[in-house]
């Protein structure tokens, strides 16, 4: 699993950036990574946080990191955010979810010529290399997710950082959460509402399924609209979810506390020999 904190603001955004990424722990603890958008371009860092939080590891980084625009990840598989050059330009992206026909992607890619992906040290692929490839293919960001969106067997939800905005896109079936908060000056997406709230967030709305919008400070422009069939996944509201987080509209705490009702409803005539 993993968690995504994106931040679109008039001044220097790297103490939010930081502090909403580090609000994700609670959803991976392999890697975690942060890109910023500054007057040299993307400066990117990315630590092993197995053996220490987050927080820790970052704190120094912070100070040597500027800029109005950023994305960060935590995640449990992928080093990432990933910094591409492309025919789109330069960029950094990051994703979470899952992809299941990975074989089937790289065999048609490779089919293409011209396409090579980096393997990792016990021969696996990074999933967010992977997805930047796929958008690379196209003209622009929105087909390129749109494509993402068409050929991947599984879940992804993505934040792009380029020189004049950020993407968000929602999974096509809204299996994992984006919301976005706002404050005066800033806007940002986040898989978990709750990461922002200390910051002076509130929450504006959450996407649905495959949306994608373009951040700016003072909002959220939508540059493709949502699918119809919205299928989150049941493990955020019983598991990975925050207690106070809130997805479409409903806090987890309260969920959980609904499911442990009906669960109640539904044994309540249970004896011990039935159970037995």
């Amino acid at each position: 699993m993993g968690g995504l904190f994106c931040v679109t603001a008039n001044d220097n955004c790297i103490l939010d950036l930081f502090f909403g990424v580090d609000y994700h722990s609670h959803l991976g603890t392999v890697k975690g990574g942060m890109a910023t958008m500054g007057a040299d371009g993307i400066n990117r860092v990315i630590h092993n946080i197995q053996n220490s939080p987050f927080r820790t590891k970052f704190e120094d980084d912070i100070n040597e990191m500027a800029g109005n625009s950023g994305i960060g990840c935590i995640s449990d598989t992928d080093s990432q955010p990933l910094v591409v050059k492309s025919h789109l330009g330069d960029y950094a992206i990051c994703c979470v979810g899952k992809i299941n026909n990975v074989d089937e992607i790289i065999k048609s890619s490779f089919n293409r010529c011209g396409v090579h992906l980096l393997e990792g040290s016990r021969g696996q692929i990074n999933s967010t290399e992977l997805v930047s490839m796929l958008i690379d293919q196209c003209d622009s960001f929105v087909d390129g997710i749109k494509r993402v969106h068409d050929l991947i067997d599984g879940s992804v939800t993505l934040m792009i950082l380029t020189k004049n905005h950020t993407i968000a896109a929602s999974d096509k079936k809204g299996r994992t959460p984006s919301i976005i908060g706002q404050k005066d000056g800033s806007v940002g997406p986040a898989s978990e509402s709750f990461s922002y709230l200390n910051l002076g967030y509130h929450t504006i709305r959450e996407l649905g399924p495959g949306e994608i919008v373009q951040m700016n400070p003072y909002g959220a422009e939508q540059l493709s609209p949502p699918a119809d069939e919205m299928r989150m996944c049941s493990f955020f509201w019983v598991y990975y979810g925050y207690p106070s987080s809130v997805y479409e509209g409903v806090n987890v705490e309260n969920m959980r506390y609904r499911c442990g009702e009906y669960l109640a409803k539904q044994d309540k005539d249970l004896t011990l020999d039935a159970v037995a």
